[in-house]
């Protein structure tokens, strides 16, 4: 699938990771956290000490509280009604200058900063403390300062599907992690929602960003700990002139911040449904109880799909890539008749001179490339995928479409063969752009809402639509995507581009790139795989909404000695698992392939469209972790440890459904090859 990796070459760069949870509080559960922050409502009157006692403070209600913001410094502390004293916010990392004067407004108060043409409104709304900042011109703010309490113990961060990294843990202050070198773009997909979190011993804090376009959030070890200092570049040709920041007080949950995020979302309209998809498209409804798989070679063939279906393999969804061999219309309708989803892999961001282009999805009509080319601000085009051709402009695209109609004829012929899916590189997650031809000029927001616009026309067009690593943003315009389910480390490219060790482009019918089996340095399966890092964020916020799968470069094969864990951690999330396949990989790992299947169909067609409702671990080690979805519907216990405990025995899953009388158990060790 050359055309497929050559696509990630250009994030990976910006992504960081991080992992870990509390010790000692694991019995919360994020249902908790659910009733601490649903059904808030719009205060109002809240109260601005410095109309009355000129100090510069403003106090605002919050749930479970309330927040005193230091307009002298934009320093924010919390004040729980449990007890005590929180610091949410150091000072501003950024000089201000002296504040106006504090104007009451309803729901809290505004003032300005003159040295730096900032306005600063801080309100409560639906329990939590919101910020926003307009620049009369541009500039750039560092702040919230976060983890500055002495309390802190944990922050949680959306790399991939989540991590829980304890402060003070220095493996992931080192330099080799990358956690504390360069900052995330919380706009351009180094994080898979523009949100954090931190624990303070029993209680927590969620910070969310809803102006992610322009804002960063870098890292640094300060004495030992893990602080987290947002950036927002203030740029009126960007239009990114306006800031916001939530913040709300949680349980102390791991998962707490991402059920703040999913209450976010919904509250704002911007909460997608998987059942709302079903009823739309009932395509979409075959993803329940789906696993993954890219195919090669005989796999794709009509005598490929007979084998699954002889394996006793219920659903899948089944993708190649987008060379001169796809799927023939017969393999399609095989794989359809088994009751599976075929799409090809697309891309509408590269482009390449037809004469010369390495893949037909390069490849474009007229004059495409090079006049759709995006311009930086030097007037150079943008280099596409693997330093070749350039990436395309979603605004000339846009503007185009309507009479010549590229992206529709694109996807006609793209599935001419039959097929009823489509996965959509980049669209819903690499980097955004701003264009500066004159012929298609777009700011970033843009891009973002031409990509939402065209993904929207796929799925409106009946194709069971996926994207690379969705971004949150992208949730109700795609029924699954691959990537997000990956908190990739920070070595993990580097290694990739070691064809010796990783594999290269051939054989052609199976590149070693997909097939060839890699172990992975202790140091990076530490970062990506560890149970005890790991927390299901984007799970808790998006599960129901869209399917969520591993990199398809990650597939289940690829890393031997993680199998066990990601097999136990894809049940303990209730996620699909990744595969790639070609005729003899098919007849060795397709029993291995049906038995998970097997085990996981059931489980995910009931729990697909549920909510995730809780997470928590049931050991001070966190090796038994818990996952409950919908009200109860699944129940999952997930042991990472050397012995048994809670009735589950060591390297095992333990489920059970609604109406089970007994759980249902699988063992990895006993089903991977």
């Amino acid at each position: 699938m050359r055309s497929i990796s050559s696509t990630r070459s250009r994030t990976r760069s910006r992504t960081h990771s991080k992992p870990r949870g509390r010790a000692a509080a694991h019995g919360l559960a994020v249902t908790l956290a659910l009733a601490a922050l649903a059904g808030c409502t719009t205060a109002a009157g809240a109260e601005v000490s410095a109309t009355g006692t000129g100090d510069g403070k403003v106090t605002v209600p919050v749930r479970g509280g309330t927040a005193v913001i230091d307009t002298a410094s934009l320093a924010v502390r919390a004040h729980p009604e449990s007890g005590g004293e929180l610091e949410l916010s150091a000072p501003a990392a950024t000089d201000l200058g002296r504040p106006g004067p504090v104007t009451e407004i309803r729901g809290g108060a505004r003032w300005t900063y003159p040295a730096k043409k900032l306005t600063v409104t801080a309100v409560a709304e639906r329990g939590r403390l919101r910020v926003s900042m307009a620049a009369g011109r541009d500039g750039e703010v560092r702040w919230p300062v976060t983890g500055t309490d002495a309390s802190a113990s944990d922050l949680q961060l959306p790399r991939g599907e989540g991590l829980n990294i304890p402060v003070r843990d220095a493996f992931w202050s080192a330099p080799e992690r990358g956690l504390t070198g360069e900052p995330m773009d919380l706009g351009t997909g180094a994080l898979t929602m523009p949100m954090w979190g931190y624990t303070y011993g029993r209680r927590g804090a969620s910070y969310l960003v809803p102006t992610d376009i322009g804002t960063s959030l870098g890292f640094a070890s300060d004495r030992g700990r893990l602080r987290g200092t947002a950036t927002h570049t203030f740029d009126g040709a960007e239009d990114t002139r306006s800031y916001t920041v939530t913040f709300a007080l949680t349980d102390g949950n791991p998962v707490a911040p991402a059920v703040d995020y999913r209450d976010w979302l919904s509250e704002h309209g911007r909460l997608g449904s998987l059942r709302d998809k079903i009823r739309a498209n009932p395509a979409d409804g075959k993803l329940l109880g789906a696993f993954h798989a890219y195919l090669w070679g005989d796999a794709r063939t009509p005598q490929g799909m007979a084998e699954l279906h002889k394996l006793g393999v219920s659903r899948m969804w089944l993708g190649y890539d987008a060379g001169t061999d796809p799927m023939s219309a017969r393999a399609v309708g095989a794989a359809k008749k088994n009751g599976y989803l075929v799409g090809p892999y697309d891309s509408f961001a590269n482009g390449q001179d037809p004469a010369t282009a390495d893949s037909p999805s390069s490849a474009w009509p007229g004059r495409v490339y090079p006049d759709y080319c995006v311009i930086d601000a030097k007037g150079k085009p943008e280099t596409g995928f693997g330093n070749r051709g350039c990436y395309l402009s979603s605004q000339a695209f846009e503007q185009s479409e309507p009479a010549k109609h590229y992206l529709a004829e694109r996807t006609r012929h793209m599935v001419a063969n039959g097929a009823d899916s489509y996965f959509l590189d980049v669209d819903a997650a690499g980097d955004l752009f701003r264009d500066h031809s004159p012929d298609h000029r777009m700011t970033k927001a843009e891009d973002r809402a031409h990509r939402l616009a065209r993904m929207k026309r796929l799925q409106d067009g009946g194709l069971v639509l996926g994207s690379e690593s969705a971004g949150a943003w992208a949730n109700q315009v795609v029924a699954f995507n691959h990537g997000s389910a990956t908190p990739v480390g920070n070595g993990l490219w580097a290694l990739q581009r070691n064809k010796e060790v990783w594999g290269g482009y051939a054989p052609e019918k199976a590149p070693k790139t997909f097939f060839k089996p890699v172990d992975l340095p202790a140091d990076l399966a530490r970062e990506m795989y560890d149970p005890k890092y790991r927390i299901p964020l984007y799970e808790t916020a998006l599960h129901g909404s869209l399917v969520n799968v591993e990199r398809w470069e990650l597939s289940f094969g690829k890393l031997p000695q993680q199998k066990q864990d990601r097999a136990m951690l894809a049940m303990l999330y209730n996620v699909p698992l990744n595969y790639v396949l070609d005729g003899p990989t098919l007849k060795h790992d397709g029993p291995e392939l049906a038995a998970l299947q097997k085990y996981f169909a059931p489980l995910h067609e009931k729990a697909g469209t549920q909510r995730l409702t809780s997470f928590r671990w049931l050991t001070a080690d966190r090796a038994v972790q818990r996952t409950v979805f919908g009200d109860g519907v699944l129940t999952v216990t997930a042991n990472f440890g050397a012995t048994a405990s809670h009735d589950v025995p060591a390297g095992c899953v333990s489920a059970k459904l609604k109406g089970d009388r007994q759980p249902r158990l699988l063992c990895p060790k006993k089903v991977v090859r």
